[in-house]
């Protein structure tokens, strides 16, 4: 064996500070200053002492002190890092396996309390420092006394600190600290309170009035000047205060100055007032805590500087041997003087002197306080003109006692004159002996001395001639008894000795001169008891001495007298106060005691009193003998061996026989039984509480075993009821637990005689659950002696004795008291704690002493196997207690892989009795199910977890234990291969626990584990034929698991090594292969292996602190998983909530409220009785669904998406309605009252739309390679979600282009994000298209329910035309469709589809064209209907438009398509090229209509603005080729609502359709008002503008076009994502300059928009290709569902389908057109119109019936809490001023689905449409059907009227808004066919939601 020479501190410093260094960088990586710079400062101390430890040179002392040091800071480091608590001996390590496990725990338990708990300190200290007087007119030197004053008792507690100052208010000596610091020590905890203060007074010394003049007097007097007060409770706090400024106040009568500082504190202002100089005194205070000792070491500096100590009055609370003092405080109180012949009071000043009993002045024997050295005289300060003088001024004399007798105290008292000379002249004295001539000292008290009057000058020095006179005129002391002269002056002083030397006491004087006085024996041995405590002991010695000596002299007589004295002494040493004396009687016993023959009548009283403890009247005093027997044994012990020593060992026998009888006596005692708490059972406690202090006195006089046999039978005869005095049963108890304390117990030989009368009493307690701290204490000390490995013969013994005593007792009451309730109270909480620890200590400790032959015999001894049985099932559910992570603290991992070896090592032994007894015929399925559930959890503890270990602590676990769980594992599938056919009672229950064995990362553990695997999915395949139990199991586990948080650290760890589980490791997949159920197995194994990877991602999530998309997005993606996949509807349920607490969090309030509807439309409004389920009490399924719809309405009230909430309060009210619940009916109809005000009355914002690409493997699952469209935040911008992005995902990567990425980006071990906003495309067209509906209605239809989302990137096809680049400029205008519409269950959804198609520069200059026509049209309008506070945006607008003219405007495009060579080469473009040209005339009506307006309304001081306006109109009039418009613009407002212009009938030739003959019909250029979001300043400028936004490079055209558009990050910002209130454009001077050079910068910008600006055209309703588009109301009867026109409207509405509550994908809930009446948002009916004949349309449909809203597009609401910008917003905005002013602007695209909400139809009049009613449009085949979650109406026994305010009244007028025309675009019906051809996927049958 190799022993290291290397101290254990050493080792243990180096090896710890290895683990910290890689802990202490890790600290810096994770940015924790503090901690990584103190850890830094711990370390380079530690390796400090490490050096001073090896060099060597360190004394002994020293040494431990460096040691002691070191571990205090290994085990902060440790701390704060959170590692392990290491248990230590005397500072080095134990090995837990050397030491037993209790003592173990109580070195463990130590250390942690250390740590949690300071000790409070009993003794406390006030440190002060006098730093100076702050006073302005000083002049004069000043004494300053502090003291401590008890305000609540009235008196001083502590002598007087006192110094004096200089003139300056500075201390005199500043050179001596001593003389300006001072201790106030010895202070208790009850002296630190508020009534304590610490109180200063002042004393000038000086002339007698402080305004004399210099020279009226050269003699100096103590006056007074001022007092200060603080309490001690202001430095509680803090304490320590620095430079703490006291106030100074003064009286104001001098004869109330000795209360001063009592009316301070009572606050008596009249009593006293600020000094006039308003002084300040400036000290440090501060206060110290701990012994005295321990302040000396811990604040040298203060002592080795200097500084005075300060006593308390008297003694301190306790007071220790060895303590000389011999100090008499003498208090000069008052005087009382006549006038002396006087007109006016004396100044009286009092001088005092000690003499001794030769007449001489004893020199420095009079103390003013510390912090000045004793004088020989005192001068009182004196009162001005004061008769009665209070001068309470207290002074120490500290005369040795050898000079105390025969001295006196002479006070001399003089009147001080005013006068020039400044005499002071003695008018009389007094004087008091300190001593009498009998010894005692001048009693403690107040006397009133006799003033003996004198002449001026008379000599005091013969000190013998006044000796004679009477001194006092109360008591007269000794034999001076001369008749006193009746005077009326006195002098009072108050006196207290503090001496261990003087006694005051006659008695005691008395008693310590008993041979003197022999007659007076009994008197002194009665009064002893009488005398103070204090006085006794300082005469501790003494008094023994004189008792054994009274005994000695005749033991007949005072034998008694003398045992109750020597009794009354004992008891009084048990006293705090005098508790330190002990070991002064201890060391009298040991070598000053000489009472050889006393041991004979101490027994026979001691007996005596014993035999009759029945006899009531003795039973007080038999009670204090009792207490008192440890040192009558040790005076019988120490006597007796005197004796022998003395006579050779002579009467022995008898000296036996002697204490066997009074033993006897005492058992006989023992054993009487008492009822209740008798007297009897009183002193029977008293007699056991200190019987074990009497074993080791027996030790010194018999042999071990016969002590322990005395001791066996005492302890043996007490009684064993346990029902009667509960404080003897706790006594007896604690008798027990001392004497297995005792050095009696810890020898082998008499403890094996004491064992079983000790474990007779613990079983007795443990078994009534009785006094269980005290239990835990006994066992731990049994224990703690037996050594791990001794094997010794005694010790084997011994734990037989226990295991049969005990073992059973030991596992109940560890599974009694962890089944409590814990305490409240903390301390409590901590005693509880306590008592389980060390009872699991003791099972611990005695299961590893257990050896194979305990185990075998413990078994054995179990006669059935029930009791076995139970046994086993007891022990097993203690280990499980024992694992749980709250048995030990954190940090304690030592303590848990010991229980954890002994616990493996049980189960061991255990599991053969299980294979052997349970089994076959004898199978009991409880006893194994928990010996397998204890095999789990045993495996799955955390603190067995290698893996998350330093490698260092991962190897000495290694070394000492190897890896247990895979022990245990091995044992797991040893026990299941045993089962045989009994297998099947544990699928599927035991798949769960088996499935988190095999979570663990440990490769052994899992090659043992997965072959189970195998064999139960064998074994269930038997039994059933399929594994539907095995995956429901196996699901279930998982989700618990993930819920639980396993694996928190381990997340990917876990994810991979599932995958092998069931995938390429060699074991369970190989093994399926070879199954005939292969099939169903390897399905099995992909879909745990998916719901894994989804279940990762969502705790991956669920760690972070805040609601964000991923957290949200996550749980969508579990939710769908259980409800498609697994078809979990609890599951799906409880995610349901997940999700909606998640939105809440968010304030999602709409997405809550469509994730709640999830949940109600698996409920019928039924009857049935549903269970108490999460949050929902037990109630009728009717009773749910109503309170879900109620939270949900809130929901989406608070979310501003008020349209679905008015359809749920209809559809509620109808179930009010039908069960006549008129009450709840009308609150109903009020609250949809309510929301249809809040339409139209509250603001709503427009949310943006963003597309966010996440590519990378790096990305969770659910978003890995997916595109998704996200609903924005209210107010926020691209910027602003892009960085929310960039904060959600830290480490990915803000991709710079908008392009589709390739495959290696896909496959990239990164994280990259694509971000860039879309343009949402309305799917109601219906409501956008009507006149009249206020914008703030139709704001809702353009962002709610969206599928379908735009974005257009220019780009130039072929040679750039530099002159015009509008020539080549294409679009590419992608389209995503989503899988569910939004806003929906999530703020994102993944897009489904891509569509991408090409615009034509043609066709883009339409469509430019197009929205700036819809964007005057709504600025006209308003500006006509008064809408418009302010005209700036319409002169803007026109000016933009009509300025640009002047550069060539719509010249450009002139140029560009109307030349003969674009005709000649695009022949196809003929219908575009006249579109647009109808555009442009259209342009030039409206400006020609809107100058007309303009010039009504503009105010003065623009005319000249306007007028320039209309002149160059009529040169832009001229460029197009126009003339006279005269025809057309004599408009009013009898032709169209706003009195717009209408242009002729016939003024453009009608274009047709290539697909056949279609009349174009026409409207007016005014007849879809709506407002523009955004206008753009020139068509070029805004182009190029749009293209640097999204390059992020704006210089030349040329680079702008080679480079790929990025809309991602800041290059999208500017344009896509600001509010409508900041879109600025590029300064008017730099667009509307009229200079050719201009040209250029027209070529090097483009026309690409941001897709808010560029929503879907008005012209086209469906963005696909040029080639696709098509008139929206034109489609093939064949491919359009028709309704019967025959049928009334409610029930035209398409047959129900019952809904499931499966949910489906989006494609599914898109195609079902069928998935219920859904009803849209509330539309208000067409009024019925008198339409002036450009308005009429015919109507060919065969039957005008009223139109249903059903009819329209079959679609669910989605709401959307954002505003819609009314125009006045944008009108009052200064940065558009620009956006108005340029030339091309007019014909730049402005966003039509932004500003008017839909996609228009076209702007001539309308002529006659065949084959169908315009007032019954069709379905559209593209219309989405709504998700599962969306609002629907299900089928009702009676058909629900549809209520008549939203049904639309039949009328024969034509509709209000005829259709714009429209280019047909041919290849659009063939795609429109297409999507309708899509035969719907049944949905299945609705499922009841069992109970929930």
């Amino acid at each position: 064996m190799v022993i290291p020479t290397e101290d254990s501190v050493i080792t243990e410093m180096t090896s710890t500070l290895r683990d910290w260094g890689t802990m202490w960088k890790q600290l810096y990586v994770r940015n924790e200053g503090d901690l990584f710079h103190r850890l830094w400062h711990i370390m380079n101390e530690i390796l400090d002492l490490r050096r001073q430890v090896l060099v060597g040179h360190l004394t002994h002392d020293r040494m431990k002190d460096v040691k002691r040091h070191i571990t205090a800071r290994l085990d902060w480091g440790n701390e704060q890092l959170g590692l392990d608590l290491v248990p230590r001996k005397e500072y080095a390590m134990v090995d837990p396996e050397e030491i037993s496990i209790t003592e173990l725990y109580r070195l463990m338990e130590h250390r942690h309390r250390k740590k949690d708990t300071p000790v409070p300190a009993s003794s406390h200290h006030l440190f002060v420092q006098m730093k100076s007087l702050m006073c302005s007119n000083l002049g004069e030197e000043l004494e300053v006394i502090f003291s401590l004053f008890d305000s609540k008792e009235n008196r001083p507690i502590s002598e007087r600190f006192f110094l004096r100052l200089n003139r300056n208010g500075l201390p005199k000596c500043p050179e001596k600290p001593e003389r300006h610091c001072s201790l106030f020590v010895d202070l208790g905890s009850s002296e630190l309170r508020k009534d304590i203060y610490i109180t200063v007074h002042i004393i000038r010394i000086g002339r007698m009035g402080a305004g004399e003049k210099k020279n009226a007097c050269n003699v100096q007097y103590r006056r007074p000047f001022g007092c200060a007060v603080l309490s001690i409770a202001d430095l509680l706090a803090g304490d320590s205060k620095d430079d703490l400024v006291l106030k100074v106040y003064m009286c104001n009568t001098e004869s109330d100055w000795y209360q001063i500082h009592e009316n301070i504190i009572k606050k008596l202002n009249a009593r006293y007032n600020l000094t006039g100089s308003n002084a300040g005194l400036a000290v440090s205070l501060q206060l110290l805590h701990g012994d005295i000792e321990q302040i000396r070491r811990e604040y040298t500096s203060m002592f080795t500087h200097g500084v005075s100590i300060t006593r308390k009055l008297g003694f301190s609370n306790i007071i220790m041997p060895g303590e000389m003092r011999n100090d008499l405080y003498i208090t000069v109180e008052r005087g009382e003087f006549e006038k002396g012949g006087k007109s006016v009071a004396r100044n009286v000043e009092v001088t005092m002197h000690v003499v001794d009993s030769s007449g001489q002045i004893l020199k420095d024997f009079i103390s003013f306080g510390s912090g000045e050295p004793p004088a020989s005289e005192y001068h009182s300060f004196v009162l001005y003109h004061n008769n009665g003088p209070r001068w309470a001024e207290l002074l120490k004399l500290p005369i040795p006692v050898d000079k105390f007798r025969g001295a006196h105290i002479r006070c001399e008292f003089r009147h001080c004159s005013t006068k020039e000379k400044g005499e002071k002249k003695l008018f009389g004295f007094s004087f008091v002996p300190l001593m009498q001539e009998n010894g005692r000292t001048l009693p403690d008290g107040t006397h009133e001395l006799i003033v003996h009057k004198c002449e001026e000058n008379t000599n005091l020095q013969d000190s013998g001639r006044y000796l004679k006179l009477p001194f006092s005129k109360g008591i007269f002391l000794g034999n001076n008894s001369q008749a006193v002269k009746t005077t009326k002056e006195s002098f009072w002083i108050t006196s207290f000795l503090c001496s261990t030397k003087l006694t005051q006491n006659g008695d005691m004087l008395d008693l310590l001169k008993w041979r003197t006085h022999p007659d007076k024996i009994a008197g002194c041995l009665s009064k002893l008891k009488e005398i103070d405590g204090s006085e006794i002991v300082k005469f501790l010695q003494d008094t023994l001495d004189t008792l054994f000596g009274i005994l000695d002299e005749n033991s007949q007589k005072y034998g008694s007298k003398v045992f109750d004295c020597l009794v009354h002494i004992i008891n009084l040493l048990q006293d705090s106060k005098f508790h330190h004396f002990k070991p002064v009687m201890d060391t009298y016993i040991e070598s000053h005691f000489a009472g050889a023959l006393a041991y004979r009548d101490l027994i026979k009283v001691l007996k005596w009193h014993i035999d009759r403890v029945t006899e009531v009247e003795l039973h007080e005093h038999i009670q204090e003998v009792l207490k008192a027997q440890e040192y009558i044994f040790k005076y019988i012990v120490q006597s007796r061996r005197l004796f022998s020593i003395a006579t050779g060992g002579q009467n022995e026998e008898e000296f036996r026989c002697c204490i066997q009888e009074l033993l006897m006596s005492v058992r006989f005692f023992l054993s009487q039984e008492s009822k209740g708490a008798s007297a009897l059972s009183q002193l029977q406690a008293v007699f056991l509480s200190s019987f074990p202090s009497v074993y080791s006195e027996l030790l010194k006089l018999f042999d071990v075993r016969e002590v322990a046999n005395l001791v066996h039978d005492t302890l043996g005869s007490l009684p064993t009821v346990m029902h009667g005095d509960e404080s003897l049963q706790a006594v007896k108890l604690q008798s027990i637990g001392k004497t297995v304390e005792s050095h009696l117990y810890t020898n082998p030989d008499s403890r094996y005689i004491l064992l079983p009368v000790v474990l007779h009493h613990l079983h007795m307690h443990l078994q009534e659950q009785k006094d269980l701290i005290m239990c835990a204490r006994i066992l731990s000390n049994i224990f703690c002696l037996i050594k791990k490995n001794s094997s010794e013969k005694s010790v084997l013994e011994e734990i037989d004795v226990i295991v049969n005593s005990l073992l059973d007792i030991l596992l109940r009451t560890i599974l009694e008291i962890t089944s409590r309730p814990q305490p409240s109270g903390s301390a409590m909480r901590l005693q509880f704690q306590d008592v389980t620890g060390e009872f699991v200590s003791c099972l611990l400790s005695l299961l590893r002493q257990m050896t194979d032959r305990h185990y075998q015999q413990l078994l054995d001894s179990f006669n059935t196997k029930e009791n076995l049985r139970d046994f086993l099932l007891q022990i097993f559910t203690v280990f499980r207690i024992l694992i749980r992570p709250e048995m030990f603290p954190k940090d304690w991992t030592v303590m848990r892989l010991v229980a954890n070896n002994v616990i493996i090592t049980t189960v061991l032994y255990l599991s053969d009795a299980l294979r052997k007894n349970f089994l076959n015929e004898n199978f009991d399925y409880k006893i194994w199910d928990s010996y397998f559930f204890l095999a789990v959890i045993f495996i799955n503890q955390l603190c067995l977890q290698l893996e998350m270990f330093t490698p260092s602590k991962k190897k000495k676990v290694l070394e000492k234990y190897g890896d247990m769980r895979v022990t245990m594992g091995c044992e797991i599938f040893s026990m299941w291969q045993n089962l045989g056919e009994h297998k099947l009672h544990f699928i599927p229950a035991l798949i769960g626990p088996f499935l988190e064995v095999t979570l663990i990362p440990q490769p052994d553990l899992r090659n043992v584990m997965i072959p189970i695997f195998h064999d139960m999915m064998d074994w269930e395949q038997r039994r059933s034929g399929n594994f539907k139990q095995v995956e429901a199991k196996l699901i279930d586990k998982l989700d618990s698991l993930m819920s639980e948080g396993k694996g928190d650290e381990t997340y990917r760890e876990l994810f991979n090594s599932i995958i092998p589980l069931f995938g390429p490791y060699p074991s369970l997949l190989k093994k399926i292969e070879r199954e005939t159920w292969r099939e169903s197995g390897v399905s099995l194994i992909a879909t745990v292996t998916r719901l894994m990877e989804r279940l990762l991602d969502y705790r991956d999530c669920m760690k972070m602190g805040e609601v964000d998309g991923k957290k949200i997005g996550c749980t969508v993606s579990l939710l769908n998983f259980y409800k498609t996949e697994l078809n979990k509807e609890e599951m799906y349920i409880r995610y349901i909530h997940k999700l909606y607490d998640l939105h809440l969090k968010a304030q999602n309030f709409t997405e809550a409220a469509y994730t709640l509807l999830l949940y109600d439309e698996l409920l019928e409004w039924s009857d049935r009785p549903l269970r108490e389920f999460l949050n929902y009490p037990m109630q009728t399924e009717w009773q749910r669904k109503e309170c879900l719809h109620l939270t949900i309405i809130q929901n989406f009230d608070r979310g501003k998406c008020w349209e679905n909430g008015i359809i749920l309060c209809r559809k509620i009210a109808e179930q009010y309605e039908s069960y006549y619940d008129y009450r709840n009916l009308s609150k109903m109809r009020m609250m949809e009252a309510s929301l249809y005000d809040k339409i139209m009355d509250q603001q709503r914002l427009e949310p943006e739309f963003f597309r966010v690409g996440f590519y990378g493997k790096k990305f969770p699952f659910f978003l890995r390679n997916k595109e998704f469209v996200c609903r924005g935040h209210d107010y926020e911008r691209l910027e602003a979600f892009q960085q929310r992005m960039l904060n959600e995902f830290p480490h990915a990567i803000a991709m710079q282009h908008a392009n589709q990425p390739d495959e290696t980006i896909f496959q990239a071990e990164a994280q990259y994000l694509q971000i860039y906003a879309v343009t949402p495309i309305p799917e109601n067209q219906e409501v956008l298209q009507r006149d009249g509906i206020p914008d703030n209605i139709k704001s809702f239809y353009k962002v709610n329910h969206i599928w379908r989302f735009r974005y257009d990137r220019p780009f130039h096809k072929g040679t750039k035309d530099k002159e015009n680049e509008f020539k080549s400029l294409w679009v590419e205008r992608t389209t995503l469709i989503l899988v569910q519409s939004l806003p929906g269950i999530s703020r994102w959804f993944e897009v489904e589809k891509r569509e991408v198609v090409e615009m034509s520069p043609l066709e883009n200059a339409t469509e430019v064209l197009e929205n700036k026509n819809q964007q005057l049209r709504t600025l006209i309008s308003q500006c006509q209907t008064r809408q418009m506070q302010n005209i700036n945006p319409l002169t803007m607008c026109l000016n933009g438009v009509i300025d640009a003219a002047v550069n060539g405007g719509v010249a450009r495009y002139q140029e560009a398509f109307f030349v003969k060579e674009y005709i000649l080469n695009h022949p196809e473009d003929g219908e575009k090229i006249t579109r647009l040209r109808e555009l442009m005339l259209e342009q030039a009506q409206i400006l020609e209509f809107g100058l007309a307006v303009h010039e009504k309304v503009v105010p003065q001081d623009m005319r000249p603005l306007h007028k320039k306006l209309v002149d160059q109109f009529f040169v832009m009039k001229s460029s197009l080729g126009i003339q006279e418009f005269s025809a057309c613009v004599q408009a009013s407002p009898v032709h169209f609502p706003n009195g717009s212009p209408r242009v002729c009938r016939n003024s453009i030739p009608v274009s047709m359709s290539p697909d056949g003959a279609r009349v174009i019909p026409r409207r007016s250029p005014l007849s879809y008002p709506a407002v523009n979001r955004y206008s753009s300043s020139s068509l070029s400028s805004q182009a190029s503008a749009e293209v640097s936004n999204i390059t992020g490079q704006s210089e030349s055209s040329d680079e702008v076009f080679n480079m790929q558009p990025s809309p991602s990050t800041s290059s999208l910002s500017s344009t896509h994502s600001a509010s409508p209130n900041v879109t600025s454009s590029a300064p008017s001077s730099a667009r509307a300059s009229p200079l050719l050079s201009d040209k250029h910068k027209h070529s090097r910008e483009n026309s690409c928009l941001s897709p808010r600006e560029r929503p879907c055209s008005a012209i086209y309703p469906t963005p696909l290709e040029t080639s696709q588009r098509m008139l929206f109301n034109h489609i093939g009867d064949g491919a359009l569902p028709r309704s019967d026109s025959n049928l009334p409207g409610p029930d035209k509405a398409v047959n129900t389908t019952p809904s499931s509550w499966s949910l489906d994908s989006g494609k599914e809930a898109r195609n079902t057109s069928e998935s219920g009446k859904l009803i849209s948002p509330p539309v208000p009916p067409r009024p019925a119109q008198t339409a002036s004949p450009a308005r009429h349309i015919a109507s060919v449909s065969p039957s005008p019936a009223g139109r249903s809203p059903m009819k329209g597009s079959v679609q669910s609401f989605t709401p959307s809490p954002v505003e819609y910008h009314s125009s006045g917003l944008i009108s009052n905005s200064p940065v558009l001023s620009g956006s108005y002013s340029s030339g091309i602007s007019s014909l730049s695209r402005c966003s039509t689905s932004e500003t008017s909400g839909f996609e228009s139809q076209g702007s001539e009049p309308a002529v006659t449409v065949p084959s169908y009613s315009v007032s019954e449009e069709p379905v559209r085949k593209e219309s989405k059907t709504p998700p599962p979650y969306s609002v629907y109406e299900r089928t009702l026994k009676r058909p629900v009227p549809l209520p008549h305010s939203l049904s639309i009244p039949p009328t024969a007028d034509p509709p209000a808004l005829p259709p714009k025309p429209q280019l047909v675009r041919p290849n659009n019906l063939e795609n429109s066919n297409r999507r309708t051809e899509q035969v719907p996927r049944p949905r299945p049958l609705p499922r009841k939601v069992s109970q929930l």
